[in-house]
């Protein structure tokens, strides 16, 4: 259960190695979260995320979990819930993939797809009925401005985050007044590993910056977050611009 001040004291986050994640671990188990639960592709990185977490005070499980195998979701994730109440999921999975390679290769871009939207969907409503069973809980799932509107440059990211937005939507819908929560975070560029090398946008942030506005959103019990949140109006006003003009946009 939260404790007095709303901070989770269990976290299972989907997607162990990603640096939004572990940023936002570390920053609630200095406020008190004291059992984390990595659920990722078994690694060397896997592992040392756990002893690093480890290290900062909290009990940490590893679990193995494959996004692209949703047929075994519900047993891997079952397990979790079985061994007690988990009072933040964190979704953070998830591939970049390449635009230009993946336009050329039709099953390199159905994975990303499949990773981003089907992999998710499937763990995300394993998570949410054991949340409304436990009668509370929060599910946050990261997407992306790049959920927004189709650019040009990342469009097969981006189709897969939209679809990812509108499953989240719906679904914090659905668990309205269970007692579950379900909130969606919208970044914009972040520095992590995934986009090491890639050429930063505008409002560029980073991992620890994420994870201060997913607590912040957390507290403030919020349905969607943006990170930066002047990007809210940035989409906001992108998203009526004139199909013609927005194409030629250097986006």
């Amino acid at each position: 259960m939260k404790d007095a001040f709303g901070t989770p004291q269990s976290l299972l986050i989907l997607g162990g190695t990603s640096d939004i994640a572990l940023a936002t671990a570390r920053r609630l188990i200095a406020r008190r979260t004291r059992t984390v639960w990595l659920a990722g592709r078994p690694s060397p990185d896997l592992e040392n995320a756990a002893i690093h977490l480890r290290g900062l005070g909290a009990e940490t499980h590893t679990i193995s979990f494959d996004a692209l195998d949703s047929g075994s979701h519900e047993a891997i994730l079952g397990k979790v819930f079985a061994e007690g109440d988990i009072d933040l999921v964190l979704l953070a999975f998830g591939v970049l993939g390449d635009q230009a390679n993946d336009e050329r290769d039709p099953v390199a871009a159905a994975r990303v797809a499949q990773t981003n939207y089907t992999g998710a969907v499937s763990s995300a409503l394993v998570c949410a009925r054991a949340l409304q069973s436990q009668g509370h809980g929060s599910l946050v799932v990261l997407s992306s401005v790049a959920a927004e509107r189709a650019r040009r440059s990342n469009f097969i990211y981006g189709s897969s985050k939209a679809g990812l937005d509108t499953f989240t939507q719906g679904l914090g819908d659905a668990l309205h007044g269970t007692g579950a929560h379900v909130m969606l975070v919208r970044p914009g560029f972040v520095r992590t590993s995934m986009t090491a090398g890639r050429p930063e946008t505008p409002l560029a942030t980073t991992p620890e910056a994420v994870a201060a506005a997913i607590e912040l959103g957390l507290r403030r019990r919020s349905e969607t977050v943006w990170v930066p949140g002047s990007l809210r109006l940035v989409m906001a006003a992108l998203r009526h611009v004139p199909r013609s003009v927005f194409r030629r946009l250097p986006l």
